[in-house]
């Protein structure tokens, strides 16, 4: 039956709580009810008997098995009280047996040393966690930090006058395992007072004591640059190591009577690595950006290899030459500074006049020249290398903040045809073959595949192998011709050595092109000389 409502219950008796029809529903919504029903049960007399066992039991202190007394209770009652709660939950008292309530069977499984059921569970027991988490990396070993201060006590064999500056450079290879030009920014890091000289316990104190000894390569590499109090690195932390580098690198001993050139390459290291590793492009290089880019493994192979050209990440000459190279050719009156009609040139007219406008517009990147219509030297060097390995993430970021025109970070079909008009009409006036937009799209969205059809994301073009194509063919009309008329030795080349990048593959062509070039203009200025020389001999 249903209970709507109830009116007295206090008159009723034991047979008439037998309420098997009572859904939990009505018991929920019903809390009065409950709390009736409970007090009536409260006053039956096997309810009384139970309670003063309990306390009796408690009072004398002997063990107290509740669910015994239970079981006994729910006996007794069991002829007025058959099927009281049968369709639903047990009231607040213990069911009928034990062994349905987890909680009854964790009690009687683990009773307290007590006897008592008011503290059943026992008390946590406290463990000594050991440390986990170092803010300098873990401590050294006893047996490295042995073997450390064994090479140190042998290098450092006159303690008390300790080690000059360029001494102290077998101790950056054999002791801290670092590349040897970060030798004389570690001295200076270690010698604050300007001595001249770094003592033995000086050493120690700064490397093993400071917790350097601890730390992984990329932290110590870290540390030893950064300014004190500074959280980041910038392009001025990595000046003097890269000018020990022109110094000591076997490979760049003929540029030691040049120190104009000595300074661009420098400026050209570090223009490249900001490029590379720090994605968030606000100058500050973070200890997580050292860690994720390819530098210390670079520095590494700088230090062990003769031929400074074989280092392609950031360090070759070569790569240096072709940047240099390409902005003095543009640079015609130079002022160390390129404009729109500057650029236009690059690459024998290969870019549209929209895509350097937008480039000039500062939409990518913005300038550090603080000349007005004008870029830098540093600012062309993100661009060449964005424009020349368009397949890295960095390249990718460039010319995506180009394209992207209301800044919503989607390229929609507008946004690429507006670029694309223009290299129809250089089509057309090149009597070339059209490829109408809507073809070209067709094309591209086949080439990316993107989640959406209606628009092209960053994330869509990272995850696709092409995607530096579809620059190619909104704005490097060049590079757009040669991908549809495929040299098939280039593409047997690339993957021959699939480790070279675009990049390297670009700048190894242009180098052997300028090269011979020069070579052809020094043989002409020879015979000119010769030709001066028969000129004005006597006859």
């Amino acid at each position: 039956m249903e209970v709507d409502t109830v009116e007295d219950l206090t008159c009723l008796g034991p047979e008439l709580l037998q309420l098997p029809e009572v859904s939990p529903f009505v018991l929920k919504t019903s809390p009065q009810l409950v709390e009736d029903l409970f007090s009536q049960w409260l006053s039956l007399p096997e309810t009384g008997h139970l309670v003063k066992s309990l306390i009796d039991d408690a009072q004398s202190g002997t063990a107290v098995n509740a669910c015994a007394n239970f079981s006994n209770a729910n006996t007794v009652g069991s002829n007025s009280l058959p099927s009281m709660f049968s369709g639903v939950s047990a009231p607040p008292v213990s069911p009928r047996s034990s062994s349905g309530s987890p909680r009854l069977s964790k009690q009687k499984s683990c009773p307290s040393a007590l006897g008592s059921p008011l503290k059943l569970a026992s008390e946590p027991v406290q463990e000594a966690i050991p440390q986990f988490y170092f803010q300098n990396g873990c401590p050294p070993t006893k047996e490295l930090k042995a073997q450390c201060l064994s090479k140190i006590n042998l290098l450092f064999d006159n303690p008390l006058n300790g080690l000059k500056i360029n001494e102290f450079k077998t101790v950056t290879k054999e002791v801290c395992k670092l590349p040897s030009f970060l030798s004389s920014v570690l001295f200076r890091k270690i010698d604050i007072d300007c001595v001249g000289l770094v003592t033995r316990d000086a050493f120690i104190k700064y490397w093993v004591d400071g917790s350097m000894l601890a730390m992984d390569i990329a932290t110590q590499i870290f540390e030893i640059l950064k300014r004190p109090g500074c959280r980041h690195l910038t392009q001025v932390d990595f000046k003097p190591v890269v000018r020990e580098l022109l110094v000591t690198h076997p490979g760049l001993k003929f540029l030691r009577n040049t120190p104009e050139f000595q300074d661009r390459y420098a400026e050209t290291v570090i223009y490249r690595i900001f490029y590379n590793m720090n994605r968030s492009g606000n100058g500050r290089l973070s200890l997580r950006e050292l860690k994720r880019g390819e530098l210390i493994s670079a520095m590494q192979h700088a230090d062990e290899e003769e031929d400074i050209n074989k280092v392609l990440r950031y360090f070759s000459y070569e790569h240096f030459y072709v940047i240099y190279c390409k902005f003095w050719e543009l640079d015609t009156d130079h002022d160390f500074f390129i404009d729109r009609e500057n650029l236009i040139r690059y690459g024998n007219h290969a870019l549209t006049y929209r895509i350097v406008d937008r480039i000039f517009s500062q939409a990518p990147r913005k300038f550090t020249s603080e000349v007005e219509g004008k870029m830098g030297y540093e600012d062309f060097v993100f661009f060449m290398l964005s424009e020349e390995d368009k397949s890295s993430d960095p390249s990718l970021e460039y010319w995506f903040k180009c394209i992207d025109l209301d800044g919503n970070g989607v390229l929609t079909p507008h946004e690429m045809q507006f670029f694309y008009e223009e290299q129809l009409h250089r089509m057309e006036c090149l009597a070339l073959e059209l490829v109408l937009f809507e073809d070209i799209l067709c094309q591209i969205i086949d080439m990316i595949a993107p989640e959406r059809e209606d628009c092209i994301t960053l994330r869509d073009l990272k995850g696709s192998k092409l995607s530096g194509n579809v620059f190619n063919i909104l704005f490097n009309l060049h590079k757009f011709m040669a991908f549809e008329t495929r040299d098939p030795f280039l593409i047997r080349q690339e993957r021959e050595d699939p480790t070279l990048t675009e990049w390297d593959r670009f700048a190894h062509r242009e180098y052997i092109r300028l090269s011979m070039e020069e070579d052809v203009e020094d043989a002409s200025n020879g015979s000119a000389d010769v030709w001066d020389e028969s000129l004005e001999a006597p006859f």
